[in-house]
This record gives C-alpha cells, structure tokens and sequence, in this order.
C-alpha cells in the first residue's frame, strides 16, 4: 500500500500568530490517517518544527538552492532546511518555473541537493492552459518526468504532484477523467524508467484548486494518493476536511 500524503503549500503567507492554524489542525486529524506535511514561509520553519514536534504534522520549505552553500544571498539550502527539523521541500512548483525561470536541470539538481541532506523532495510537474488545448499535456508532463527526476530515485525520497498550472488557484479544476489520464500515466512513466517495485509506491499528488467540497471525488483515482493544496491548507477547518476525505479514500 502506498502511503497517502496531505501537503499544504503556505506559499508567501503566514506569520508567528498563523502557527495557531497549526496546533488547531493537530488537534482535528484523524486518528491513523494520512501522512501530512505543511510547508509554510523560510521564517517560520523553526517555530513550526517545534509547534508539531511528537504530533502527526511533518514540516517542509518551499524551495532550496542547488548547492550547498556558497555566496547565494537570500537562499536557502537544504542542509539548512533540515537544521531546522524541516523533513520535505517543495521543488519545481510551477510559480518558481515561470516567475523564476527555473528549468527541469535546475529541479533536478535542486533534488540531489535536498535528498543530500535529508529531505524528500515533493517534485511539481504540469502544463499550461496552452498546452492543454493543444493537447500536449503528456508530452510535456513526459518531459518534465525525464529532466526533472534524477536517477536515485526511491519512494522514501521523492513524492511527485500534477500540478496543472491553469488549475492553480483559479478555482478551475480538471475533469476526473483528466486527472486520471495524467496520473495513470505518470504511474506508467515512472515504472518504465525505474520499475514496479519503486514506481508504485512512489505518492502521486494532485494540486490545483483542491476545496473541501471536490476533495473526495478527486481522491477516487487509483493513482491519486493525496494533494498538494493552496489556499485552502492555510486555515485548519479548511484543510481538515481535505484530510479526513483522504483517509476515508
């Protein structure tokens, strides 16, 4: 069985007073349910590693340079993430690839780089309203599979979500039929490339307008197994009512 896996994305919001959401959401999980990990802003990853310690909620940040260390100012890498007590790190979310210009060699790189030091790497992958008119959405999700995952891939290092970028928060969401088109066939894709015995049981994620309200029909695809959420993760009685659908999936 693969584990399931609830990710919020804070993005830039949050500050100390949003770490009530935190201990709120700790007290409303479900007793066994899904992995969950929220990834709010650089300056809060200490203090929420702390508000979560011995609870179910993990911590990730939401990117990390490339390298080491090095003369980067204003970056962070992923050893420092990991000093932190932060476990995952968002990479390749489309926001850093457009409004940043940061290409699959650079999530590649970004990825040995957090695995180095002991993070697993939520890997985002999606096409555009353009692309998926044209329909080229697998190719591009073939593409961003094959230059953006590096070779050492396990399913203790590495989550992948489909993120279609048209999705993200714009309140449109694709049809069932779409989300399990791509994520059968990021499934297939990753098995071809590193086998069945890694493939599946490597999470896939869904991101992308995920509501409370169209949460639990999403997680009825087979190869869904949890979403990497927005907006709706930064208030824990939204973002609750998203987990307990995935445990209940």
């Amino acid at each position: 069985m693969r584990r399931k896996l609830a990710a919020g994305n804070w993005k830039m919001n949050g500050t100390a007073a949003s770490l009530e959401e935190i201990r709120k959401l700790q007290s409303i999980l479900p007793n066994g349910g899904p992995d969950v990990v929220i990834c709010p802003p650089t300056t809060l990853l200490f203090s929420a590693c702390s508000a979560t310690e011995g609870s179910g909620i993990q911590i990730g940040a939401q990117d990390c340079h490339a390298e080491t260390d090095g003369a980067y100012t204003g970056d962070i890498s992923g050893e420092m993430i990991a000093d932190t007590g932060a476990r995952y790190v968002i990479l390749g979310h489309s926001e850093r690839r457009e409004a940043y210009a940061e290409r699959n060699r650079d999530v590649r790189h970004k990825t040995s780089t957090a695995w180095h030091a002991g993070l697993t790497a939520i890997i985002c992958i999606g096409e555009t309203l353009e692309e998926r008119e044209t329909n080229a959405t697998l190719d591009v999700i073939a593409g961003q599979l094959a230059s953006s995952l590096p070779d050492a891939i396990t399913a203790d290092n590495t989550v992948v979500a489909y993120e279609p970028i048209w999705a993200i928060g714009t309140g449109k969401v694709p049809t069932q039929a779409q989300i399990v088109e791509v994520h059968d066939f990021i499934r297939s894709k990753l098995v071809a490339r590193f086998g069945a015995q890694i493939a599946d049981q490597i999470p896939l994620l869904y991101g992308g307008s995920v509501k409370p309200d169209n949460a639990a029909t999403i997680f009825e695809a087979e190869n869904v197994d949890g979403a990497l959420v927005g907006g709706a993760s930064l208030k824990a009685d939204d973002f609750a009512p998203i987990i307990h659908a995935l445990a209940d999936s």
